[in-house]
């Protein structure tokens, strides 16, 4: 299981790529986190909300309710062309952290 200090650094650009990919609600957003990680990232309803509630306050996401074949409403949310901009910025940080932990276990690597 991934440490809640991780999941927490990570939800973000996780939420931001997984509207990448298009339109999608909440519910549906925790079960593509558990897919993707092989059901290392646990997530839940309570953690979840607050987070796209600040995305969409920082204008990153816009929100739409709709309603489904059941009739019943659900919230979609999609990325604003500013979150696809950050998504990029916090992905560059992504491969740089990774790129330093590979050359950090790669034995020719030495350090100064």
């Amino acid at each position: 299981m991934v440490s809640k200090a991780l999941v927490a650094a990570s939800t973000k650009p996780m939420i931001l790529a997984i509207l990448k990919r298009g339109e999608n609600y909440g519910y549906r957003i925790i079960q593509s986190v558990r897919e993707v990680s092989g059901g290392e990232m646990e997530w839940s309803e309570p953690m979840l909300y607050p987070v796209l509630q600040r995305l969409e306050r920082d204008g990153l996401v816009n929100s739409q309710w709709k309603t489904t074949e059941r009739g019943r409403f659900r919230k979609y949310y999609r990325l604003t062309p500013e979150g696809e901009a950050e998504l990029g910025q916090d992905l560059a940080q992504w491969k740089a952290v990774d790129s330093a932990f590979h050359r950090l276990l790669d034995p020719a690597f030495e350090l100064a």
